[in-house]
């Protein structure tokens, strides 16, 4: 058993560009003891963690190395065992990411808790395309959406959303666009633009532009997957260019 008092604080990765960790994020990271980090965060940032023990707890594509249970109960015996324990999580932690229940889980068992909130994936994937999620006389606003809830099923608020003229950022949903597209055809939305982006904000980026109409078979030519986040909405058209951004996603986006 440790000396140190047992601690938990969930961090926030960022959405993968390693530059868009906050400072108190790397602050976090800098003291702990051990870090159990998942699958989107950017592996460049355990070397602010230098001392401690690093474990890899994420899945991709229904991989897992922990199940949820696993995960909570390994957080609170490295709290009791060895002191300061990062959950890092790729974007916000509180933004689909689990950390509330997890914070939930470790407060009964006398565990120190602390959160650090990251730059969500759902704001800062698109801007990285020069994509404004709200813009006057185009969006008033947006929703963020989960495209796969607890029961692996679409969720029931993308219909409700597909009724509106806001912005819809669907994350986690590649797996279910042929349901989105169909919710959207059914409001009259064909001509709705969409923009598809695969690994945000990394060297790895691709993305693709059409429109609700059009979005699949652009997914077939561009060989888009997971991980990637769906914008749907008039705002995709009034990108602005970004020197960041090559002159092709300019031509994607006229045609």
């Amino acid at each position: 058993m440790s000396n140190k008092t047992p601690k938990l604080t969930v961090v926030g990765a960022g959405p993968g560009d390693p530059d868009l960790i906050t400072v108190k994020a790397v602050k976090a990271l800098e003291s702990a003891d051990v870090v159990l980090y998942d699958a989107l965060i950017n592996t460049t940032l355990l070397e602010y963690a230098r001392r401690a023990e690093k474990i890899f707890v994420g899945k991709r594509k229904g991989c897992y190395a922990y199940h949820q249970d696993q995960i909570n109960e390994l957080i609170v015996s490295r709290a009791k065992s060895h002191g300061h324990v990062v959950r890092l999580k790729g974007g916000d932690p509180f933004i689909f990411g689990r950390g509330a229940e997890e914070i939930d889980y470790a407060h009964p068992f006398g565990i120190e808790t602390n959160m650090v909130p990251g730059i969500s994936s759902a704001m800062a994937v698109p801007a990285y395309q020069g994509i404004p999620l709200t813009k006057r006389g185009f969006s008033e606003s947006f929703w963020v959406i989960t495209g796969t809830t607890k029961t692996h099923e679409l969720s029931q608020d993308i219909y409700q959303a597909a009724k509106s003229n806001a912005t819809v950022v669907i994350l986690m949903g590649m797996g279910k666009l042929n349901e989105i597209v169909s919710i959207f055809e059914k409001e009259n939305k064909q001509d709705v633009p969409v923009a598809i982006i695969q690994n945000g904000t990394t060297k790895n980026e691709q993305f693709g532009f059409g429109t609700i109409d059009t979005i699949e078979q652009v997914v077939v030519e561009k060989k888009l997957s997971s991980p990637a986040i769906i914008v749907i909405g008039e705002v995709v058209n009034q990108s602005v260019m970004l020197a960041s951004i090559y002159n092709e996603v300019r031509q994607e986006i006229a045609s």
